[in-house]
């Protein structure tokens, strides 16, 4: 899928901004941080693979129009590894000096999906999943987060599912992070509001990167469940993400919004 070009008032421009883009790996993280720097802002890259970290740099390199970075440059922008312990969140911040000077935006898009029946969980699948969701989103905007309070000013973005406030056969360990990370977003946002730090989240219903058919999307029965039937693409993200990571976003902090179709209004 091409992000088609966004059409954003002024007060969305995001130029002279740097945002670290944290991802699990999704296909939609790369468009949203492709968003970010549309709308101006210069991209550092991070995800535990690099073929991921590439992916995000490659498709803000398509909407710049300037070349991909290179992994073998001294200051690439990105970072490849584990972020989810305070040497790991120290490492991304290493590299993160090596590209750039101050970080304004941090977007958490740490969703690693997971679906087994509840009493087949193990305690090591459990405690692996929360270090990816959780443990990574706390480690990262704690290690960011001191830096923004230092210059007091910051805005961190959380991308979750609307599983957080949901149940879902299946998916008791995947929910269960998701209401952590936002209920982490509610806190941060409370501690910090006062420094000039916005802590908001993105809560996406079943989205899809891909250019899918109606009708072959409405076959699904989450989408015949969803009152818009069909699944979300990350441009119907990219616009509140911008705004959310915006210094226009000024009074709006420690909420969720939720852009899924009208699932969550849903009986």
């Amino acid at each position: 899928m091409t992000l088609p070009s966004l059409t954003l008032p002024i007060e969305y421009d995001l130029t002279g901004q740097t945002a670290i883009v944290a991802s699990a790996g999704g296909a939609e993280t790369p468009l949203l941080a492709a968003a970010l720097a549309e709308a101006g802002a210069q991209i550092f890259a991070v995800a535990r693979h690099p073929d991921a970290t590439a992916a995000i740099l490659d498709a803000v390199a398509n909407v710049t129009g300037r070349p991909a970075p290179v992994p073998s440059a001294p200051a690439y922008p990105g970072y490849a590894g584990r972020w989810d312990t305070p040497d790991g969140a120290a490492a991304v911040l290493s590299a993160f000096d090596a590209a750039h000077a101050r970080a304004d935006i941090l977007v958490n898009d740490t969703r690693s999906f997971f679906a087994k029946p509840a009493p087949e969980i193990t305690a090591a699948e459990w405690d692996e999943l929360h270090a990816r969701n959780v443990r990574a989103t706390f480690m990262l905007s704690q290690a960011v987060g001191a830096r923004m309070l230092a210059q007091q000013y910051g805005r961190i973005v959380n991308v979750i599912s609307n599983l957080a406030e949901r149940g879902l056969h299946n998916c008791s360990a995947f929910s269960a992070t998701q209401a952590a990370v936002l209920s982490l977003t509610r806190s941060l946002a409370v501690e910090w509001g006062r420094h000039e730090i916005r802590v908001n989240a993105i809560g996406a219903g079943w989205t899809t990167a891909d250019d899918i058919p109606l009708e072959t999307q409405r076959s699904e029965l989450l989408v015949r469940y969803t009152p818009l039937r069909r699944k979300g693409t990350p441009h119907d993200i990219a616009a509140l993400l911008v705004f959310l990571a915006s210094p226009h976003c000024d009074y709006p902090t420690g909420q969720p919004t939720y852009i899924d179709g009208g699932a969550n209004a849903h009986p």
